[in-house]
């Protein structure tokens, strides 16, 4: 039996539904048309569109819309993925450029197909970021690349400025939400991104009302502490269809604000925790705010 949501979440999804009629948010739809791009907006159906879109933010998808694997909890196709486009990285430089973006977010879908996972063409996009438009932040949201750190490296050498992986969930459903992936292999990508290049910030995320307990949501946040991650989002799931994984529970927004607060006591830099929070939801404020906070760590230790 699917369970109804609840009004108050209606409402805050109805709102950002209609703020994709405006003005603004048509012109970043028609950029994206112009330039053949795709973003994890569409293709996950993020609730916040509409919001993000009107902020002159959007988090574009490298490497095709097309997932090798079938997580129980994504929207995204899995069908049988195309090469990657030569032509991608200057065509997401460009967009970049023109949307006049200061915080650009790239993820990607798993591309176990490639040997590298994709790595050196995602390379490529940030690199081609970097030479137009210098000035502009850069987080790619990356897979797991099947935890080779060679590909990490590649990723981490195009000097992104955070490097955002998640852990989507709990260890115990990962064998029912997440296909292929591992819960340790996810720390292990984290905590090598900060070993590799400590001075990048590192990111992860999850959802809630998958059926998780207190005590797992306490335990998954001290492993991704102790996996040195510095930000983190925490948002509510929300089944893309009857056919992928239903959802257990409506959290209050009351409880996010207590799971903030958790976070930040065991020494997140920074949290973004709410029902329509996704992991790229407003990403340039909260990496500001850290980066403002690390700061004055730092003055206050001098």
């Amino acid at each position: 039996m699917t369970l109804p949501v609840p009004s108050w979440l209606k409402e805050m999804v109805g709102k950002n539904k209609a703020a994709l009629r405006s003005a603004v948010a048509l012109s970043a739809e028609d950029s994206l048309q112009r330039y053949a791009l795709h973003t994890v907006c569409h293709a996950a159906k993020c609730p916040n569109r509409g919001e993000c879109f009107n902020c002159g933010d959007a988090t574009f998808m490298v490497l095709g819309e097309r997932c090798t694997r079938g997580c129980r909890f994504c929207a995204v196709s899995r069908e049988t993925p195309l090469p990657p486009d030569s032509t991608e990285p200057e065509r997401v430089a460009q967009a970049v450029d023109e949307w006049h973006i200061r915080y650009a977010v790239l993820t990607m879908p798993t591309r176990d197909d490639l040997p590298d996972g994709g790595a050196a063409h995602f390379a490529r996009v940030i690199n081609a970021i970097h030479t137009r438009t210098p000035d502009v932040c850069i987080e790619p949201l990356i897979s797991d690349l099947q935890g080779n750190q060679e590909s990490l490296k590649t990723i981490l050498s195009a000097r992104p400025n955070v490097l955002a992986h998640n852990v989507e969930t709990v260890e115990k459903l990962y064998p029912f939400v997440r296909a292929g992936a591992q819960y340790k292999r996810t720390l292990t990508v984290l905590e090598n991104s900060k070993k590799l290049a400590p001075h990048i910030l590192t990111k992860s995320g999850f959802m809630v009302g998958l059926g998780e307990t207190q005590e797992q949501i306490s335990q998954l946040l001290g492993d991704l502490r102790s996996a040195g991650v510095d930000l983190l989002t925490i948002g509510q799931y929300l089944a893309p269809s009857a056919k992928h994984y239903p959802v257990a529970r409506y959290p209050e927004p009351e409880e996010y604000k207590e799971w903030e607060k958790q976070a930040l006591s065991l020494g997140f830099k920074g949290v973004a925790a709410g029902p329509l929070v996704r992991s790229s939801y407003r990403a340039g404020a909260l990496f500001r705010a850290a980066s403002a906070k690390d700061k004055q760590i730092r003055t206050d230790k001098v």
